[in-house]
C-alpha cells in the first residue's frame, strides 16, 4: 500500500508544515495490524517528493476473526491492495493536512494551489479505466492507469483487476487528500468495517467542495454508503434522475432478483425431467439452489459441491433449517472442485452448473467438461452462465458483472459452445433465456440444457 505525492515549482516546501512532518526525520508509527512510515524522498526549494506507505501483518490482520478458519486468508489482497484499510492506517500521518490546520502562521497556504503529482496503488477495482478517468477528471486532474510490468506465461495480465493510479493537476493539499479519501474505497469498493451513520458524516466532510456538483455523484455516493437508508440521509444524496429511479422501484411491484429466476428456471426444467432421482450441484455455495431442489418429488439424493469451506458452513445451517419441514430430501455436502474428478459424481441423473463457468479460466473450460461429459456422464446436465450483450441494459461501469468472472460470452458465443460440446460428446443440446427480455440483447442470463443421446 503506498501513496506518493510529488510537487514543483515556487513554495512547494511549504507542504512540510502543511503536512506537519519534519522533511530530515522519518515518520514511523504503528497503526492497529500495521506499521506506517512517511519520508521525503526528495525536498528541494522547487521539488519536494513525499511518500507513504503502510505495511501490514497479514497475521494480526486476521488473528481472532469469526472466519479465521477459512483458507482465504491465504490468498486475499487485503495487505497489498490500496482500500479503506489503507486510509485507515494513513490517516493520522495526514490528519492536519486532510483537515487544513497547520500552525497559525501557515494557515494561509492551506487554499493554495500546487503543481501536484499523485501515485497510490495497487487499486483492486472492478470498474473500468473509462469510469476511473471520469471519476478524476472533473477536478481537473489527469489520470494514468497502469497495470505493472510483471510478465506471465498465461493471461493473467489481461484479466487482473490490479492498477496503479497516477493523477495530475493543480489543487489545495487538503481537497486533493479529500478527493483520494472518497475515492479510493469507490475504486477498491470495499469496506474493512461495519458501515453506519459515520460514513455519513466521513462523506459529507470530505465530499464538501466538490461532490456536489460531480457527474458521478450517484456512482460515487452509492459505491460509498452502499445501502438506501444510509443514501437518503447524506446531504448529496443523488442525481434527480437516480432518485426519480428509486421512486419508481418504490412504488411498483415487488422485483424477483434475477438468481431466484435462475433458480425457478432450472427447477422446471428438472421437475419435468423422466430421470431426476440423484442430482449433482457443482458450485453449490452456500446451498440455495440445492435447499429448493430437495423438496422437488422424485428426487432421492442431492451431492452439493463446493470448494469453499465457509459457503458449505452456511450452506450446512441452511440445510438443518429446511429439515424442519416436510418432504425435504437433505442434501450431502461435498467438499470438491471441478479441476478434480471424483467417481462419486459418476452416472448421475441430472447435474448441475449454475453460475459457475465463468468463474473458471476460458482456456481450461475444455479440460473441465470433457471431465463432466466422459467421466461423469450426467443423464442431463444443465449450465447457466450471464449473457454478455445484455450488460449493455445495465449501463455497467465496469467489463464483467462480477469481479471474479474470467470471461463472458455472447449469445452466439455460448451456442456454439453448446453445440460444439453436444456434437463432440453424444448429446443434444438446448438453449433457454432466463430473467426479463430486451429486444435488441436477449435474456440477462443463458442457459444450456444437455441431453444424453441415448436418453
Amino acid at each position: 500500500m503506498q501513496l506518493n505525492i510529488k510537487a514543483t515549482g515556487p513554495h512547494v516546501q511549504v507542504l512540510s508544515h502543511l503536512l506537519a512532518k519534519n522533511p530530515e526525520n522519518v515518520y514511523e508509527r504503528s497503526e492497529k495490524e500495521a506499521i506506517v512510515r512517511l519520508v521525503y524522498t526528495k525536498f528541494e526549494v522547487e521539488d519536494v517528493e513525499v511518500f507513504l506507505y503502510a505495511v501490514p501483518d497479514p497475521i494480526e490482520l486476521v488473528r481472532n476473526a469469526p472466519d479465521s478458519y477459512d483458507i482465504t486468508q491465504y490468498i486475499n489482497d487485503r495487505e497489498f491492495a490500496a482500500s479503506s484499510l489503507f486510509l485507515t492506517y494513513i490517516k493520522s500521518a495526514l490528519g492536519t493536512a486532510l483537515n487544513g490546520r497547520p500552525k497559525e502562521e501557515y494557515r494561509q497556504w492551506v487554499d493554495h494551489l500546487f503543481p501536484f503529482e499523485v501515485a497510490f496503488g495497487p487499486i483492486a477495482t472492478n470498474i473500468t479505466d473509462d469510469t476511473i478517468q471520469a471519476l478524476f477528471a472533473p477536478m481537473g486532474y489527469e489520470v494514468e492507469i497502469e497495470y505493472g510490468d510483471i510478465n506471465y506465461q498465461v493471461k493473467f495480465k489481461e484479466q487482473s483487476s490490479a492498477r496503479y493510479i497516477t493523477i495530475r493537476g493543480e489543487q489545495t493539499l487538503q481537497q486533493m487528500l479529500k478527493h483520494i479519501f472518497v475515492l479510493i474505497p469507490v475504486l477498491d469498493n470495499y469496506k474493512h468495517y461495519f458501515l453506519d451513520e459515520k460514513e455519513i458524516d466521513k462523506l459529507d466532510r470530505y465530499g464538501e467542495g466538490w461532490l456536489e456538483e460531480h457527474p458521478l455523484r450517484s456512482l460515487i455516493i452509492k459505491r460509498t454508503l452502499r445501502f438506501s437508508p444510509l443514501i437518503k440521509k447524506s446531504k448529496f444524496q443523488l442525481s434527480n434522475k437516480g432518485q426519480e429511479l428509486e421512486k419508481k422501484e418504490e412504488s411498483g411491484e415487488p422485483k424477483i432478483k434475477l438468481n431466484d429466476l435462475r433458480y425457478e428456471a432450472i427447477l422446471s426444467v428438472v421437475e419435468k425431467l423422466p430421470h431426476k432421482a440423484s442430482i449433482v450441484d457443482l458450485g453449490s455455495g452456500e446451498g440455495k439452489l440445492s435447499t429448493r431442489l430437495g423438496f422437488l418429488s422424485g428426487v432421492k439424493e442431492i451431492l452439493a459441491v463446493e470448494p469453499s469451506q465457509r459457503s458449505q458452513l452456511h450452506a450446512l445451517e441452511r440445510f438443518e433449517k429446511a429439515k424442519r419441514r416436510a418432504g425435504f430430501i437433505e442434501p450431502t455436502s461435498l467438499f470438491g472442485s471441478l479441476f478434480y474428478s471424483d467417481d462419486r459424481l459418476c452416472k448421475k441423473d441430472v447435474m448441475i452448473l449454475c453460475e459457475v463457468m465463468e468463474h473458471i479460466d476460458e482456456h481450461r473450460l475444455a479440460a473441465v467438461f470433457q471431465t463432466i461429459f466422459s467421466h461423469y456422464q450426467p443423464t442431463t446436465l444443465l449450465v447457466t452462465t450471464p449473457n454478455k450483450e445484455y450488460n449493455q441494459v445495465y449501463e455497467m461501469q465496469k467489463e464483467f458483472r462480477h469481479s471474479d468472472h474470467r470471461f463472458e460470452w455472447t449469445r452466439e458465443q455460448f451456442s456454439s459452445w453448446a453445440r460444439t460440446c453436444a456434437e463432440q460428446y453424444a448429446y443434444t443440446a438446448s438453449i433457454e433465456g432466463i430473467g426479463e427480455e430486451h429486444v435488441s440483447f436477449g435474456f440477462p442470463t443463458q442457459m444450456a440444457v444437455f441431453r444424453r443421446g441415448e436418453e
